[in-house]
């Protein structure tokens, strides 16, 4: 049985007192959180504080990006082993803003799965499609080459390890969000590619939905038999919203 798990993506946004009362307040609700796993991923100049306030309780930490190299002449970026130091756990890789906003290729992204994985962190891997994409038919092939670039890099035991978001370019930050029926179309073929390669791996990984995920809408999603939680944007904001997200996941 897999256990739902719920990351907060704080993009670019936040002040030392915003986070200070954000965690606070997140941590005021834990209790009435099942089982669900809970991920916090602020920006990386907070790391280190978030690191501290959460330490000790049930929220683990994830980073928004890590950079493909170990350490070197890359400025600007951040190497696992630095995340690690701040005790991170899992690190978002290939999100839509970071291949639309910054030209992340399929490749570049899979190269920052596997520097995840070399410094012990646990990837989130981004995949999803954009609005033209959808209305060509095309969901599934764009959504299988994100999967590819990564299986062809580091092989698909690399997802034994791994866990994977499906998040549909047309609804992050738009308001709009697929239905729970179209969510678990694409989940349901992203775990059955990896089935052909490897049943084991299919069953048990994690598969996470994004895209303006509500308290609301959260519990018709999670329902649905190969959505496993959800990867959250500005939801995760709110103390209270991503509580409801949380309760919602178990």
């Amino acid at each position: 049985m897999r256990n739902k798990l719920v990351a907060g993506n704080w993009k670019m946004n936040g002040s030392l007192e915003s986070i200070r009362e954000l965690i606070k307040g997140i941590q005021a609700g834990m209790d009435a959180v099942g089982s669900a796993g809970v991920i916090v991923c602020p920006p990386a100049i907070y790391m280190a504080e978030v690191s501290s306030l959460i330490s000790g309780s049930k929220i683990q930490l994830g980073a928004q990006n890590v950079c493909d190299q170990d350490s070197g002449a890359y400025t600007g970026e951040t190497a696992g082993s630095m995340l690690k130091e701040f005790s991170c756990k899992y690190v978002i890789v290939g999100h839509s803003e970071r291949r639309s906003l910054y030209g992340e290729s399929d490749e570049q992204v899979a190269a920052r799965f596997a520097a995840a994985r070399r410094n012990g962190l646990t990837p989130i891997l981004c995949v999803g499609e954009l609005l033209e994409e959808r209305e060509n038919g095309t969901t599934e092939e764009v959504v299988g080459r994100q999967l590819d670039a990564v299986i062809d890099l580091e092989g698909i035991g690399a997802f034994a390890d791994a866990v994977i978001a499906y998040e549909p370019v047309w609804a992050i930050g738009t308001g709009k969000t697929a239905s729970p029926e179209q969510a678990q179309e694409v989940h349901k073929f992203i775990r059955e590619k990896i089935a052909a390669l490897d049943a084991t791996i299919a069953e048990n990984i994690v598969i996470q939905y994004g895209g303006s995920v509500k308290g609301s809408n959260a519990v018709e999603l999670f329902g649905m038999p190969d959505i496993d939680g959800g990867l959250i944007g500005g939801a995760a904001l709110q103390a209270d919203d991503f509580l409801a997200i949380c309760k919602a996941a178990g």
